[in-house]
């Protein structure tokens, strides 16, 4: 194993007993026929797993709803994603020429699908409780920072939810502007509803993230009004 794939290995926590699942669990199909999907698969099974048997024990009262929305949260691309740059995994991923280009390395879903075939590396290598132990060490402070509030419904929901409950008109969502490239684009979304004069509006890196924010900062202003019509 490289130099640079032996640090790695060692800010992952784990020393791999057989180097080569490392190699393969950060190949990318575009480089070549043999690629990490495979343990993508397995390793996406063993993250819900050991993430719902946690927040299982972490929070005995909580509903099966409120456990399903706190996992969702937890192992979503987004997520995983954010790991894999804390941990620097993009300068070690096996991407094809088409795919270096394009800013692959960069990418949340390349980033996300390389996390969990690395933990369904590490479980091949070492086997569940190993597998376990590097999934609770990666997501220790998130585990610790997450409650039961966190299961709130989302903001648009929540905007749909509180007008229908005033008979007022649902809320319409216009796309104001996409910009950057196909990979990498921001959305700018408005969000108009009856109650505010003014529109809200949201940016994010895809259109339903910038609804979301602008649904919330509609809600914002409307408890700023004290929810009057």
């Amino acid at each position: 194993m490289s130099n640079s794939l032996t640090q790695f290995s060692r800010r992952i926590g784990h020393d791999f007993a057989q180097p080569d699942l490392l190699e393969l669990a950060l190949t990318h199909r575009s480089y070549g026929g043999r690629n990490n999907e495979r343990l993508e698969f397995l390793g996406d099974s063993i993250v819900n797993f050991v993430i719902a048997e946690d927040l299982f024990q972490r929070f005995p009262q909580a509903r099966e709803g409120q456990l399903s929305r706190l996992r969702a949260r937890l192992v979503k691309g987004q997520t995983l994603a954010e790991l894999a740059r804390e941990m620097e995994f993009g300068g070690h991923l096996l991407l094809g020429s088409g795919e270096m280009k394009s800013g692959g390395h960069r990418r949340d879903s390349i980033l996300a699908d390389a996390v969990e075939a690395v933990i369904g590396a590490i479980y091949l290598d070492a086997g569940m409780e190993t597998a376990r132990a590097r999934v609770l060490a990666w997501y220790a402070e998130r585990l610790e920072a997450i409650n039961l509030q966190d299961t709130q419904k989302d903001p648009k929901t929540r905007l749909q939810e509180f007008l229908q409950s005033r008979q007022s008109a649902l809320p319409r969502y216009e796309v104001i502007s996409v910009e950057g490239e196909a990979h990498a684009q921001t959305f700018t979304v408005e969000c108009h509803i009856e109650m505010l004069e003014e529109h809200t509006r949201g940016v994010g890196s895809s259109r339903r993230h910038a609804e979301q924010q602008a649904a919330e900062k509609a809600l914002s202003r409307i408890e700023g009004h004290g929810g009057r019509s």
